[in-house]
């Protein structure tokens, strides 16, 4: 591969990490949304990325998670229902938080391969000018 290949792989790899982390971000932002009983729960998104021959990865997609939610009991909340139910997403902090850091080191990762062949770059240049 050559070094232009490995910048083009590591650039598709950035678009797939930054929309992963875009993605767990809102699902952390939207922990503790509470809806009524009657409303769908936030929907936790879920990037899916695909290998594209010869160039790196896209991002396939998203899914969403369950509409469904769960339900709790929270009495004193103004959207809760005659027995005091609400709905709040089906999601942990555990499992976004850990999708969080694996989507921060891919993007680090890709970012490093990019930093690397452009260090390379300027030392070539540098030599032709010698």
């Amino acid at each position: 591969m050559s070094m232009f290949g490995a910048i083009s792989t590591a650039h598709s790899g950035l678009q797939v990490h930054r929309t992963w982390l875009d993605a767990t971000s809102d699902n952390i932002a939207n922990l503790n949304t509470v809806r009524r009983t009657d409303e769908p729960a936030f929907q936790a998104r879920y990037v899916m990325a695909q290998a594209v021959e010869g160039a790196g990865a896209r991002v396939a997609g998203v899914e969403y998670g369950s509409a469904e939610g769960r339900l709790a009991h929270q009495p004193d909340h103004p959207l809760a229902d005659a027995d005091g139910m609400v709905r709040l997403p089906d999601m942990d902090m555990g499992s976004q938080m850990t999708s969080l850091m694996l989507a921060q080191r891919g993007y680090q990762a890709n970012l490093s391969v990019v930093e690397t062949a452009r260090d390379a770059y300027r030392a070539a240049l540098q030599l032709g000018r010698s």
